[in-house]
């Protein structure tokens, strides 16, 4: 099943996405969960969803499929051997694969949608990068969750563009700041939930740019696999529903590249992954 947030008549509704692309929206009130957070916070099925109303063809107007997290969004850096390999080559260093989870966060206010603009104000950064990556978002929460178990708390997966701006990121010696400009984290284009998708591990990974391929892997090649994700996460912090975890990125950004390469206003930035859709984002100037 797909999931979704559109806005619709200038509100933001949610509802499901079937094979053949027919949106349906769930129905406003008091008549069950308002937004697709309060869906999973209620761990409840669907039912029957044949009533509710039904999108005329076109293109939707799409937003994230949750459009304001709860929590920032959580996220792995260096969770693809390649890519830890050409981030250390870099910037001058000998490579070393990571021997725990690399976790940071980028603000709830980063997130956007599949189709969404972003702005690229050059007083705030003139190296934006791109990320494609595997997200999943947590159904049921709890903290101690074994690797075992892990996949249970699993709600459903989506594409994300971890937007990177590298100067930020490198000069402040962490991430945050690098990782939460406004709008700078697409995801989406739906939550296709757990049962559609049998091996997560096992999906083909592509980022273009301008239609030319600037990442291509698959996430079979993650150093940490969602369980053991989900377990390290969760032996420290309590994991909540409609939480966000970027799992990573493979090689081919543009900072390690030479020479390096950086998103500039009227570019293009397509990231898809099998199965899950496609993010299609332009890069702007300020609004």
């Amino acid at each position: 099943m797909q999931l979704l947030t559109v806005k619709h008549l200038g509100a933001p509704r949610w509802g499901t996405r079937d094979v053949n692309g027919d949106i349906r929206l769930a129905p406003p009130g008091d008549r069950g969960p308002q937004t697709l957070q309060e869906f999973i916070e209620a761990n409840s099925s669907l039912g029957a969803t044949d009533t509710w109303e039904k999108l005329p063809p076109g293109s939707p107007d799409l937003m994230a499929p949750i459009p304001a997290p709860r929590r920032n969004i959580i996220c792995l850096g260096l969770n693809y051997a390649d890519h830890a390999e050409e981030s250390f080559r870099a910037k001058g260093k000998s490579p070393v694969i990571p021997e725990h989870p690399v976790v940071f966060t980028k603000a709830t206010t980063s997130a956007s949608g599949p189709e969404d603009p972003i702005t690229l104000d050059p007083t705030v950064t003139v190296q934006l990068d791109w990320e494609v990556e595997l997200a999943v978002v947590i159904g049921r929460g709890g903290r101690h969750i074994t690797e075992s178990q892990a996949m249970r708390h699993v709600f459903g997966y989506m594409v994300l563009n971890d937007l990177s701006a590298r100067d930020l990121q490198f000069r402040h010696r962490q991430f945050f700041l690098g990782k939460s400009l406004d709008g700078c984290c697409p995801m989406g284009p739906w939550i296709t939930t757990r049962d559609e998708i049998p091996d997560p591990h096992a999906l083909r990974i592509v980022c273009r740019v301008n239609g030319v391929e600037k990442q291509a892997s698959n996430t079979a090649h993650m150093i940490f696999r969602i369980p053991a994700i989900i377990a390290a996460l969760s032996h420290v912090m309590s994991l909540q529903p409609g939480d966000i975890i970027a799992t990573g990125t493979p090689a081919g950004v543009g900072f390690a590249r030479t020479p390096p390469e950086f998103l500039k206003r009227g570019d293009v930035v397509e990231c898809e992954i099998e199965g899950l859709g496609c993010l299609r984002n332009r890069i702007t100037g300020e609004p």
